[in-house]
């Protein structure tokens, strides 16, 4: 008898030290991961995926400052999907795609959203709505998804090469700028401003005086080198000495003003149009408390700032401080964002496929 209780002293010691040495289990958080959350694994670790759609602009930089922190602090792996705003959100509207979230313009976000295509967001796990400027926080009433930038469509233009400042939306129609001038096609984020900028230079109402609108716009087209459908044509143009006035977004002043020192951007004296770019969660998603969790993320007073230093999109959270030469070429600061004109996107888009119709026709001569 007393071998064997000796025998059972043992196995029990020898027990209580294999459990000791053993490793934690998996399903403890790890407590020296960013945030603690360990919430976002699969069952076999991995990370969980999250496809973004998204431009294709800036893509190394949103990847520093965005992404790769983010699935770091949440055990994630983002994938992206990249396009142009039609291209992205006909993927969606067809099924064609995976996507949990979608950056797009404000336009196409107003189509997505009357036809049902977006998740309603739970505003309490977005705390960082609530340092937003007012014109981001909700765009499209609080059900949907706020705007992570808010930009400006205004001129650039290369003091070197023009002969007089340019001051007015008017001036792109100087014959001083013969061959030097580019403008948006009717399909990207702003072009539908065109149509209101030239009611506004010409005395006209932009609902009842489409054909005279439509003949100033087609008068451009002696100082036109070419129209433009992606951001990325304004900074090639730029670069090679092809233009020296566009009527262009602020994003991409940054690096045009790399490649072309003498180029300045200018907020044309009739006001520049705001450009609002929102964040959405796509319906049917199996991810919609991470995608919440992004849009915080991208939200938040840091990654707003880090993308603004580098020139990627002008902050929407109104805690951002920047210094003047941060600034420089953003849309910056609540005395530009209050004077930013509006658009009309509901009347927009109840006119949007007559405008393109007469823009193929008159303006392109692709139809």
């Amino acid at each position: 008898m007393k071998k064997i209780s000796l025998l059972l002293v043992l196995l029990m010691t020898l027990s209580m030290f294999m459990v000791a040495c053993s490793p934690a289990s998996d399903n403890n958080t790890d407590t020296n991961q960013p945030n603690g959350d360990a919430s976002n694994q699969s069952s076999s670790g991995k990370p969980t995926e999250l496809v973004i759609s998204t431009w294709g602009f800036n893509e190394e930089l949103l990847r520093k400052n965005i992404y790769e922190p983010f699935e770091k602090a949440h055990n994630v792996k983002i994938v992206l999907e990249v396009g142009n705003n039609a291209d992205r959100l006909n993927k969606i509207r067809l099924g064609s795609s995976n996507v949990d979230i979608i950056q797009i313009a404000e336009g196409f976000a107003i189509q997505a959203i009357e036809e049902g295509l977006f998740e309603k967001i739970d505003r309490s796990k977005i705390p960082n709505i609530e340092n937003l400027y007012d014109v981001a926080k909700a765009p499209f009433g609080e059900d949907y998804g706020p705007a992570y930038t808010v930009g400006r469509f205004g001129i650039m233009y290369d003091e070197a090469k023009v002969s007089k400042p340019i001051e007015s939306w008017a001036d792109l129609w100087d014959e001083s700028l013969a061959k030097q001038v580019t403008i948006p096609d009717i399909t990207t984020t702003a072009g539908p401003f065109l149509p209101f900028i030239v009611a506004d230079i010409e005395g006209l109402d932009v609902k009842a005086d489409t054909d005279a609108i439509f003949d100033k716009i087609k008068a451009i087209d002696k100082n036109l080198v070419k129209i433009y459908s992606k951001s990325s044509e304004v900074v090639n143009m730029f670069s090679q000495g092809e233009v020296a006035a566009v009527a262009g977004q602020d994003f991409s002043f940054g690096q045009v003003k790399e490649a072309v020192p003498t180029a300045k951007w200018v907020d044309p004296k009739e006001g520049a149009y705001a450009v609002v770019n929102t964040i959405n969660i796509v319906k049917g998603t199996k991810n919609k408390e991470l995608a919440e969790k992004f849009i915080d993320w991208i939200l938040s007073e840091e990654v707003q700032k880090a993308n603004a230093i580098d020139k990627v999109d002008s902050p929407a959270n109104k805690n951002v401080v920047l210094t003047e030469e941060e600034a420089e070429g953003l849309t910056y600061g609540a005395e530009i964002i209050d004077k930013l004109i509006l658009a009309d996107w509901e009347y927009i888009n109840s006119v949007n496929k007559e405008w393109i119709d007469r823009w193929n026709k008159e303006i392109t001569g692709s139809n």
